[in-house]
């Protein structure tokens, strides 16, 4: 619909097709519209029920490698195969259809054209169902004077849930092969009658009819049959399906085995022939033997037949009918174990009922014309057969057994197929097959199946996923088959066929053995990874090769390969990179997404290659391949039987080399308080297309820290990132970070204060675009600045005294820091304290600032902080309710300030640092003594003890009193 004529056109054969299981199968598909050459290609594929999005690749008429792993065997062995039509149509043949084969099938045409318009392919849908047809006939010789008559009957029967017809006929061999089979009369799927080119005026006469003669059973009769009926006969059945497009479709075909006709001649003289249904027997069989008389008006003449053996009379039919039978047959005839009796105006019989070896030889039969004349019948004329030698086999001895197998050496999963046939006998037969493992005790029943066709298994075979799953079959009368699916390694070993034949009460057996085994998928199973190179170049392609060997074919098996990769940027184990599954399916891991837009992928029966094109850092790392292997049996689903991993193999990714350089010159600089100050960082050399990164660092002077602190990092897309010591608010609108020109960046000081004392450096990075991403190619330090006061020369008196204190936990601690001396009562005082675990490594805990203000560093201990007297010079600071953290040096520095001028900001005069304080905190006390002393109602209380407690109080008191003192 809506297609023009210039438009690419892919027409299928229209479904749901129902096919038989085991049948050959074909599927059409045509192209129209095209542009490009007048042979274009075909593409099979299936669409499994399983798995209904997931494309499988079967077969294509320009692509050997196209096959998916799972069809490639089938392919190569012609089991499927392509039939092109002619240059723009094809044909699909599956030879013999199985229970997988079912799906949704889609034929494909590669483009030829200048543009894409129209459709490039088409989808139709096909069934398997089970093949019930059933055609069966009773084998037997007949015999059978031109112009009597025969009759055949033909069972038929199915039970296919489609809607079906059927169609039989029957047909007539005279020459060896089918090719020469003629037909006679045929009834067909539309249920009429359709006789031969041969038979088609005996039809019309009535002479040849064809009957239902009940559910099942038809019946041809021919009536006056001719020398040219003569040969074998056999019925054919077919069933018939109506496809979607209204065509009809024989899905099935089965025949019967062939029966013999014999037409003897009409003449003046007689023709005697001898016939055996079967004359090669052994001890108990059956033998029926017919004596046919050929004459002209059989019904009006009298016949006499004397039946031989090894010229020897047995018996005697008269022309009335009476049987006479000769003295050393006359006991067995009693027993039933001889008849003899005229069948039809031209067919005599003799049946010998359970044959010996005494009833062997060369069997014949004489037949004489009489004529009645009075008081007796007179002799007109005499015929002897040919001879017909009949072979008696003692039982057990003409029985033959051979066993053969699929193959002697297998893979786990592989089926075992066992065929043991028996030639030389048509006795019952029971078949017993057994297991013997090296080293492990007596043989084990597999299965065994009795003269009935009842089956049973051996105990060690009750369970399909313990031993594989076990079918024991019967094809035809002398030969079984044992089929071991899903193999496991146990079931390597000898397997024995024991076959019994049975016959009047006895029982023969003969038994043969043979060795097979049975490999585990993980025998001789390994992976190599190879690498031409383990270092590239930034954007370069490289390419690895996964290489897998095993004690066993590869081919044909279901192989996963897993690549997988370790980034030497993340501490994790491998990740998965991609994963070739054995339907050829590829399914990319999710952690390094990266991966997939530049990696080529290629798989073969024991092999795999992995391109990846324009090499970056983000690959880098340490790569290696894990391979599974399923069997052959089996969907490959779940997790595979075998799993290998290769050796890994490192790829190192060189970048571009950094010519990034960094003025590395040592300065200082002077400045007053409360003024600004600029720091410079001046580039040398970089890269014109690369991004700069730079960040700011600040050493304070020593003591006290010896760690440069972080003050402002800008990125390389000038996004600002502070330091944790300068994240507050008033810390970033103080420094400033900007880039003044291409080569040179400036820090911006504003408002300078005494803690802004230090040095001062850069650390700028070089980053470069390559392919995909920003990457840093290296980076460079700057020299130092050191920034100092300028101060009045005024000398502030702090106590400089070293000391150390021991509190108890929960207790309050004071440490001091007093200013002594006169001071200006126009100044104002302002003081930082610092603690830390050393004195390199003090912060600021607290900031007093000149209008009395105090700020209190992020995470400090706030709550429990207390200044004592700022405004009379005691700046000491109280710590309540001490914790084992706050242990360590503490000190405190302290600046005087003078107001300027009208107009004119404070200005710094003096600083001095303290001296330092080392506090150590110890555990709180939990005795009897603390407590008596720490509760006074207590303590009175125990003055009204008796006297036996006077010692104890004394000691109490005295203990109470010692810590007062110590306090």
């Amino acid at each position: 619909t809506g297609l023009s004529s210039g438009q690419r056109v892919v027409t299928i054969q229209k479904g749901l097709l129902h096919r038989v299981r085991g049948s050959h199968i074909t599927l059409w598909c045509r192209v129209s519209g095209y542009q490009g050459p007048a042979e274009q290609n075909f593409q099979w594929s299936i669409y499994l029920p399983s798995a209904p999005e997931r494309e499988v690749q079967i077969v294509s008429t320009a692509d050997p490698s196209f096959p998916y792993a799972i069809y490639t065997q089938r392919v190569r062995s012609r089991e499927i195969y392509v039939e092109r039509l002619q240059g723009d149509a094809a044909r699909l043949h599956i030879t013999e259809l199985q229970d997988r084969d079912a799906g949704e099938y889609e034929c494909h045409t590669p483009t030829t054209d200048e543009r894409y318009f129209g459709s490039y392919s088409a989808k139709t849908n096909l069934s398997v169902i089970e093949d019930t047809l059933s055609v069966s006939m009773e084998s037997q010789a007949l015999t059978r004077a031109e112009g009597d008559s025969v009759e055949l009957t033909c069972e038929v029967s199915k039970s296919t849930s489609q809607h079906t017809h059927l169609s039989i006929g029957w047909y007539h061999l005279q020459g060896v092969g089918d090719s020469n089979a003629e037909e006679i009369l045929t009834l067909s799927k539309d249920f009429v009658l359709r006789p031969g080119a041969s038979y088609t005026q005996r039809f019309l006469m009535g002479d040849v009819r064809l009957d239902k003669v009940g559910n099942t059973t038809y019946k041809l009769s021919i009536r006056a049959v001719k020398p040219s009926d003569q040969g074998q006969l056999y019925c054919e059945a077919a069933e018939w399906i109506e496809d979607p497009d209204e065509t009809w479709k024989d899905i099935s075909r089965k025949r019967t085995e062939k029966m013999s006709l014999t037409v003897t001649s009409l003449g003046k003289d007689l023709h005697v022939t001898i016939t055996a249904a079967e004359s090669s027997l052994s001890e108990g069989d059956t033998l029926q033997l017919n004596c046919s008389v050929g004459a002209q008006n059989n019904r009006d003449r009298l016949f006499q037949v004397v039946w031989l053996l090894n010229s020897t009379e047995v018996a005697t039919v008269g022309p009335s009918g009476a049987l006479i039978w000769k003295q050393k047959f006359e006991e067995r005839a009693r027993r039933g174990q001889l008849q003899a009796f005229k069948q039809s105006d031209s067919v005599y019989v003799l049946i010998v009922h359970e044959v010996g070896l005494m009833d062997q030889g060369v069997y014949s039969c004489s037949v004489s014309e009489v004529e009645k004349a009075p008081g007796e019948f007179q002799s007109i004329q005499t015929k002897l057969s040919s001879d017909l030698q009949v072979n008696v086999k003692p039982i057990g001895y003409s029985m033959h057994l051979s066993m053969t197998t699929s193959t002697a050496q297998i893979v786990a999963g592989d089926a075992l197929i066992f065929l043991c046939e028996v030639q030389g006998t048509t006795n019952p037969l029971s078949v017993r097959w057994w297991h013997l493992q090296q080293h492990q005790g007596p043989p084990a029943l597999v299965a065994s199946m009795e003269r009935d066709g009842s089956l049973t298994l051996g105990s060690a075979y009750q369970d399909p996923g313990a031993q594989g799953s076990i079918r024991l079959k019967k094809t035809g009368s002398s030969t079984f088959t044992l089929v071991i699916s899903n193999t496991v390694p146990s079931n390597s070993g000898s397997y024995r066929c024991e076959v019994v034949e049975w016959s009047r009460g006895k029982s023969w057996t003969q038994a043969e053995e043979t060795l097979v085994t049975v490999s585990p998928l993980d025998l001789g199973l390994s992976a190599m990874l190879i690498s031409r190179t383990a270092s590239v170049k930034h954007a370069q392609s490289f390419e690895l090769f996964c290489q897998l060997s095993a004690s066993y074919a590869l081919e044909g098996m279901p192989v996963s390969v897993t690549w997988q990769f370790h980034s030497k940027q993340h501490a994790e184990d491998y990740q998965e990179l991609v994963r070739v599954l054995p339907s050829g399916m590829v399914a990319w891991g999710t952690a390094q997404p990266h991966f997939l837009k530049k990696t080529q992928l290629t798989k073969a029966a024991s092999s795999s290659r992995l391109l990846i094109h324009g090499a970056t850092a983000d690959d880098e790392g340490t790569y290696r391949c894990e391979v599974g292997v399923w069997s052959r049996s089996s969907p490959p689903q779940g997790q595979p039987a075998a799993v290998v991993k290769s050796n890994a193999v490192g790829i190192k990714v060189s970048l571009p080399e950094s010519k990034l350089q960094v003025a590395t010159k040592e300065s200082s600089m002077e400045v007053a308080p409360s003024t600004h100050a600029t720091i410079e960082c001046r580039i040398m050399f970089a890269q014109k297309n690369a991004l700069l990164a730079i960040t700011w660092y600040f050493l304070p002077p020593p003591p006290a820290h010896a760690t440069p602190l972080q003050i402002v990092r800008a990125n390389y897309s000038n996004i600002l990132e502070y330091g944790a010591e300068f994240s507050s608010l008033t810390q970033r609108s103080r420094f400033q970070s900007q880039r003044v020109s291409s080569d040179a960046f400036r820090l911006q000081i504003l408002s300078t204060n005494h803690g802004d004392q230090g040095s001062y450096y850069c650390v700028v990075e070089e980053w470069l675009w390559l392919a995909d991403d920003w990457y840093k190619l290296g980076e460079g330090e700057s020299g130092r600045t050191a920034l100092e006061f300028k101060l009045s020369g005024k000398h502030l008196d702090v106590g400089k005294a070293n000391g150390s204190i021991s509190v108890r936990e929960g207790a309050e601690a004071t440490v001091g820091c007093l200013v002594r001396g006169a001071r200006s009562p126009a100044s104002h005082v302002s003081a930082i304290w610092f603690h830390g675990p050393e004195r390199s490594g003090a912060r600021p805990l607290l900031h007093l600032h000149r209008d009395g203000s105090v700020e209190y560093a992020q995470g400090s201990r706030a709550g429990r902080l207390q200044l004592r007297r700022p405004a009379a010079g005691d700046l000491s600071l109280t710590l309540r309710g001490v914790e084992a953290g706050d242990a360590g040096v503490y000190y405190c520095q302290v600046q005087e300030w003078q107001p300027g001028g009208e107009g004119e900001p404070w200005a710094l005069r003096a600083s001095a640092r303290s001296g330092y304080t080392k506090l150590a905190t110890l555990p709180p006390e939990s005795t009897v003594l603390s407590r008596i002393c720490s509760s006074p109602p207590l303590l009175n209380f125990i003055l009204y003890l008796p006297l036996v407690f006077i010692i104890l109080l004394a000691i109490a008191g005295f203990y109470c009193y010692f810590r007062k003192v110590r306090k």
